[in-house]
């Protein structure tokens, strides 16, 4: 099966780091979050961090290149920026950098040369964090590249939710996100990690993360992008590297006129008896999605499924590209990839039983968007949840 790069390398989205300014003004530490903006913190709750803190374990936010606050709120976590967290630990200097080449690409390059910050977010061994932990990465200067640098780790027999919101403030019109993470799931531990998009319609978002599992862990991530955004580049990579281990990807993904997003999870399952899901919904609304998956078996006793499917609904592209390498006996590996449009059938359905057409199709979108989507908060599933109505609204 064609690896289905051809046609991608012909029109990619280049995007030059030296377009975009590395220093911004320096923002005030704000000891309590009421004292945030009104403005700024209307915009965090669209993307899942509440200033009211409800329900919450801890809070780190980061308006461009400077942290505005942090501090955990209950026992058993850290939350504190990576250059507080490495004058703490001394040991954290050798999670930096352990999967991830600075050499790899140009974003990766500036996030080493030129680094502004970036969240420490760690459980002791053991502790059952009740409550996520919310982090917001924000640009508010016009062009400014915003290079983080993001640790997580999860300690072993620990249980941690993370919820990252990743926006731009109203005004703003272009910009550059760098945002190198690397995740560490002890043996036993779990891990939930929810990241919501909403950035402006033409900044560029080029994340960089490493996953690395061990023995009995799991790690979910839950992924949403339902706003315009001018582009996004992300292929995250998981290594299964434990007896046991999991992993799960869910990404729901909306690209409208303009946008162009390439976007993809690979996991490698190196170890007998790891699992491993990747479920992707996607609806091209007169942009570009990219829709890769990639999973690679390299132990007997390992099960992964794939899953990518594909809505049209105006003129674009939707380009799944579904992989699957298996290197011994005993491999057990399926993909699912289809692209299409809403059934004519299905909206004269719900005609026939009282719902006029552009109602139809409404909840037909909905519908699709809404994925049961593991280990979200109720709060935060009903935030998602309007979200959603929104965008299918917007996209009609």
């Amino acid at each position: 099966m064609s690896n289905g790069n051809a046609d991608i390398e012909k029109n990619p989205v280049d995007v030059d780091v030296n377009q975009y300014d590395v220093e911004a003004e320096t923002h005030a530490y704000v000891e309590s979050l009421d004292q945030i903006q009104a403005e700024d913190a209307s915009r965090f709750l669209d993307v899942g961090i509440d200033t009211a803190e409800i329900g919450r374990a801890g809070t780190f936010i980061q308006k461009d290149m400077s942290v505005i606050h942090s501090h955990a709120r209950q026992e058993g976590v850290e939350v504190m920026s990576i250059s507080k967290a490495l004058s703490k630990h001394a040991w954290l200097a050798d999670y930096l950098w352990r999967y991830i080449d600075p050499g790899k690409d140009a974003f990766t390059s500036r996030a080493k040369s030129a680094p502004h910050e970036g969240y420490f977010i760690r459980t002791e061994p053991g502790a059952q964090v009740k409550d996520p932990v919310q982090s917001c990465l924000y640009i508010a200067k016009e062009r400014f590249s915003q290079n983080v640098h993001n640790v997580v780790i999860a300690e072993e027999g620990s249980y941690l939710q993370v919820i990252t919101g990743c926006a731009s403030s109203a005004h703003l019109l272009s910009g550059l996100h760098v945002g190198v993470s690397e995740f560490y799931v002890k043996k036993g531990a779990k891990l939930h990690f929810t990241m919501i998009h909403e950035w402006g319609e033409k900044v560029n978002v080029r994340p960089r993360t490493h996953v690395h599992v061990e023995a009995g862990g799991e790690f979910v991530s839950n992924y949403i992008s339902l706003k315009p955004v001018g582009s996004l580049q992300m292929n995250p990579v998981t290594h299964l590297a434990g007896e046991g281990a999991v992993a799960r990807f869910n990404s729901v993904l909306v690209a409208n006129k303009g946008c162009h997003m390439d976007v993809g999870s690979r996991v490698i399952l190196s170890a007998p008896g790891t699992r491993a899901e990747i479920i992707s919904r996607a609806i091209a609304a007169g942009g570009t999605i990219v829709a890769r998956g990639e999973l690679v078996g390299k132990a007997p006793g390992i099960k992964a499924h794939l899953e990518c499917k594909g809505l049209i609904l105006k003129e674009g592209l939707m380009h799944a590209i579904p992989e699957l390498r298996g290197y011994v006996p005993g491999v057990e590996m399926s993909h699912e990839a289809a692209v299409g449009k809403i059934d004519r059938g299905d909206i004269e359905y719900l005609m026939a039983r009282g719902v006029n057409e552009e109602e139809a199709i409404s909840m037909i979108v909905r519908g699709f968007m809404n994925v049961d989507i593991e280990g979200l908060p109720p709060g935060l599933r009903q935030n998602i949840d309007k979200i959603i109505n929104e965008t299918q609204k917007d996209m009609m």
